[in-house]
């Protein structure tokens, strides 16, 4: 075969034109068909965790008109300055309700396009004047390796089948769409649109999620890495294009506003210093899973992890980032690329609640991958594509077994609670969902080791309670309800519990006060209010006797 021509136009011989027009869009087919396969079981999944705040639960999803509910997230949940993502909810409770195959089928539609959008990155960036000599033959083939590998890998699986992580599929797809419009602005003889393009897509991603905040700086750097050749080049070229992206920063500054109710930022009870180490062992942990992503959490808690080692090996992968961008730009970018992205959530401002989570892979996996590929092709040639098709097809074939388990509450926390069983989040999530399945048992069991684990947790509390009452121990619930009330005595939930088991002890007029303070804190309280009937009747009743 002519070292020259392209391994798909030399399977033609260059003679055929229609099929030469179908083999360059076989690729886009290619990728579009393994994202369906791959993520077909996720469309049957279910509203776990989370989804239930920012869907079942979100009453500003409930009406597209007028428009301003819609665009108004609840403040201090998991959508909170993210009104787009909150948007495209309430577009999908308008054309199906809670029917979670609708808000299934949006997230694998806006992964697909992410995929395509990374195709067309990577195979523009292959065939700008710094990479076309030694890769610009192939850069079709190449790129679509990159997508296809980035696309099916079970990493992704949180980003895309949990519901509530449309934040970051939706933010990466803008983050995309912003760094492919703007590689098109440059080429294009009328480049206005393209750029203009770009800073739209960076300020809607801007309403997806925070981590769309390193665009600009990308932007720049992929400017200076493969266009420009350097920074003042490229200020100097494209000025008023990089004030456009950066007006995202001021939107961004006004959604962030409520970031300390989402348990983001300091004086939150964890250190800039000791997240930091923890993101060291996150980091090398993220690029572990790159590669053998074996065992997945849902949920790694909120614990803080150290490593020595983990953080040596860590900061001489960023030294090497920064010395290779100054020495050997190309593989400085894809470095960067990997650290920037990360950089929000895994450096050292805390997310004190989640500082460990798969789905902040989504963008980052990419320069895990584009490395991969394009080591093996430096090895072993045209050869490598089996390799990689075949890699591919592996890790195509675990991303369906990962999205099984989102479709299974109580197999998504058993596998969780398996991996981190010192996560007292993970225990209470397993209790609930075995006692939804009626399983009290054991979902006393679980409780029980959530109140351990963190004996100053109200919910924990509350949580072993309701079980204790729902296996008819009202003594021993009487105290977890108590312990719970104290801890957060402006809860009506709390309070409506502790009325029940000391009704179950006959306490009639103790009982009646805490559903009374229950409807105080929550007037339109049905069960506190069923209750409260319930118990003076009771009481009416042993007076008449």
């Amino acid at each position: 075969m002519p070292k020259g021509v392209p391994v798909f136009e030399a399977a033609l011989g260059g003679e055929n034109q229609l099929a030469a027009r179908w083999v360059r869009w076989l690729p886009a087919l290619v990728i579009i068909v393994a994202v369906g396969a791959a993520y077909a079981n996720s469309l049957s999944g279910r509203f776990v965790y989370d989804d239930l705040k920012s869907i079942t639960q979100n009453p500003t999803i409930r009406h597209l008109w007028p428009p301003g509910s819609a665009w108004s997230p609840p403040a201090g949940g998991g959508l909170s300055g993210r009104p787009l993502v909150n948007f495209s909810f309430a577009l999908n409770y308008a054309v199906g309700g809670e029917s979670v195959f609708g808000y299934h089928l949006l997230n694998l539609l806006i992964h697909g396009l992410a995929a395509l959008t990374l195709f067309g990155v990577v195979r523009r960036t292959l065939l700008q004047p710094v990479l076309r000599e030694r890769f610009g033959f192939e850069a079709r083939p190449l790129a679509a390796a990159v997508a296809l590998v980035w696309a099916v890998h079970p990493l992704q699986t949180e980003a895309v089948t949990y519901l509530s992580q449309r934040t970051e599929s939706l933010m990466g797809l803008f983050y995309l769409v912003t760094l492919y419009a703007f590689i098109r602005g440059v080429d294009s003889a009328v480049p206005r649109r393209w750029l203009m393009l770009s800073v739209g897509a960076c300020l809607l991603g801007a309403m997806s999620k925070e981590v769309i905040v390193t665009a600009p700086l990308i932007v720049l750097l992929y400017d200076r890495t493969f266009i420009a050749g350097s920074f003042q080049t490229a200020w100097r070229r494209r000025w008023g294009f990089y004030l456009g992206l950066g007006g995202s920063w001021l939107l961004l500054a006004g959604l962030m506003r409520g970031l300390a109710a989402r348990q983001v930022g300091y004086g939150l009870g964890v250190t800039g210093w000791d997240y930091a180490l923890t993101e060291c062992w996150a980091v090398m942990h993220y690029l572990r899973l790159s590669v053998w992503p074996d065992p997945l959490v849902f949920d790694y808690g909120a614990g803080m992890v150290r490593s020595p080692m983990a953080t040596v090996v860590c900061t001489l992968l960023l030294a090497g980032t920064v010395l290779a961008l100054w020495r050997r730009p190309v593989v400085g970018f894809v470095g960067a690329w990997f650290f920037v992205i990360l950089a929000p959530s895994s450096s050292v401002v805390p997310v004190a609640l989640q500082p460990v989570a798969e789905h902040r892979m989504y963008l980052p996996l990419a320069s895990v991958v584009s490395l991969l590929v394009f080591g093996l092709y430096m090895l072993t040639g045209r050869r490598s594509f089996v390799v990689m098709l075949v890699l591919a097809v592996v890790l195509g074939v675990r991303t369906p077994r990962r999205n099984a388990v989102y479709g299974n509450e109580v197999a998504l926390w058993e596998a969780t609670v398996a991996q981190r069983p010192g996560n007292d989040r993970a225990q209470t999530n397993f209790g609930t969902a075995l006692a939804r399945s009626g399983q009290l048992a054991e979902a006393h069991r679980h409780f029980a080791e959530a109140v351990r684990l963190k004996p100053d947790d109200a919910v924990a509390r509350y949580n072993f309670g309701n079980v204790l009452l729902q296996l008819e121990r009202p003594v021993e619930a009487l105290a977890e309800c108590e312990q719970a009330v104290r801890l957060q005595p402006a809860s009506a939930v709390f309070h409506c519990a502790l009325g029940t088991a000391l009704a179950q002890l006959d306490r009639w007029e103790e009982a009646e006060k805490e559903y009374v303070t229950a409807l105080r804190l929550q007037p339109n309280y049905p069960t506190a209010q069923a209750n409260l009937t319930q118990v003076r009747a009771q009481r009416a009743g042993a007076q008449g006797r």
